[in-house]
């Protein structure tokens, strides 16, 4: 999500200065060139594009800290700890050494922000979350911005090491990839935004909801941020937010976060209806009916089956 961002931020500061080209640092391996350069080319297609891991002679990682070291140029990359790591508000992710073999278990190194959900505390902690047309807006009854709440949750989250994966990944030039991520606030976010999208939105919402992610996922993996479909999609998942308004509390304890109250003013939930005690409001041997509507074309074949 990161990258549109800083790329769009770099073509502004070229045109501002009048530059005749721009530059990213991403390998010729990885979905990040993509990313650079669909941004570069949607806002500034005359610039031109220099990017030094397609152009020069160093061919790894190894190869760079031995140019980097004769030239007495400081980084904070070694030969043992040769990992490859993005960090931003959102998550931080940890990418080769010794995850370049799947068999290799990931060790202490790879994990940055959260803790060892073996060493998170014993005792669960409550947070309570606000959400207001599809946003967090409130941490604990604090009123902030979603940045900042982001940021809070980030903190509680890493503490009872929330928020890890280590997964193999697709990437979009054909390439399997291994990588730790680490996304403590966000995935308290998102658990909070399904707890009370349970609530409010109804099956075939709440499916199209999920639908909408899932396309959206691909159109941010691949950079496509400033293409008409990501406005498209987004612009359907916010008329599906207008309604996503309540109050959740999340349980965090040893990596998980787990919603254990919820409640929403736009409920469609109602204990009246769901109740496995007796109600004045459901008559059972209406469900007959709907079920024989429901299954027609079952039946219909099976009819057609017992002719031939």
């Amino acid at each position: 999500m990161a990258r549109p961002i800083i790329a769009k931020a770099q073509v502004e500061l070229a045109l501002k200065v009048g530059a005749d080209a721009l530059c990213h640092g991403a390998t010729g391996k990885g979905n990040d060139q993509v990313r650079f350069e669909t941004t570069y080319t949607a806002l500034a297609p005359h610039l031109k594009v220099v990017a030094p891991w397609r152009e020069w002679n160093l061919r790894s990682r190894e190869a760079l800290l031995d140019y980097l070291k004769e030239r007495n140029i400081p980084t904070t990359a070694s030969l043992e700890k040769i990992y490859s790591r993005d960090e931003n508000a959102w998550h931080i992710s940890t990418e080769g050494g010794v995850l370049e073999s799947p068999w290799n278990a990931s060790n202490k190194d790879c994990w940055v922000w959260t803790v060892d959900p073996q060493q998170a505390p014993d005792q669960p902690e409550q947070v309570t979350v606000t959400v207001a047309k599809g946003r967090v807006v409130a941490v604990n009854g604090e009123a902030m911005s979603p940045y900042k709440c982001l940021e809070a949750l980030n903190v509680l989250g890493a503490k009872h090491g929330v928020g890890r994966i280590d997964i193999v990944e697709n990437r979009l030039v054909g390439i399997k990839s291994r990588g730790c991520y680490e996304t403590p606030g966000g995935t308290i976010m998102v658990a909070a935004l399904r707890g009370v999208e349970q609530l409010v939105l109804d099956r075939d919402s709440f499916k199209w909801r999920e639908q909408l992610g899932l396309e959206m996922s691909y159109v941010v993996y691949d950079g496509r941020w400033f293409a008409p479909l990501r406005r498209s999609i987004q612009a359907a998942a916010q008329a599906l937010a207008e309604e996503v308004n309540g109050e959740v509390v999340l349980q965090l304890y040893k990596g998980q976060v787990t919603a254990i109250q919820k409640k929403s003013a736009n409920s469609l939930y109602s204990e009246e209806f769901a109740t496995f005690g007796e109600d004045e409001v459901y008559d059972h041997s209406h469900a007959g009916g709907f079920i024989r509507l429901f299954s027609l074309s079952s039946r219909i074949r099976a009819l057609n089956e017992k002719k031939k």
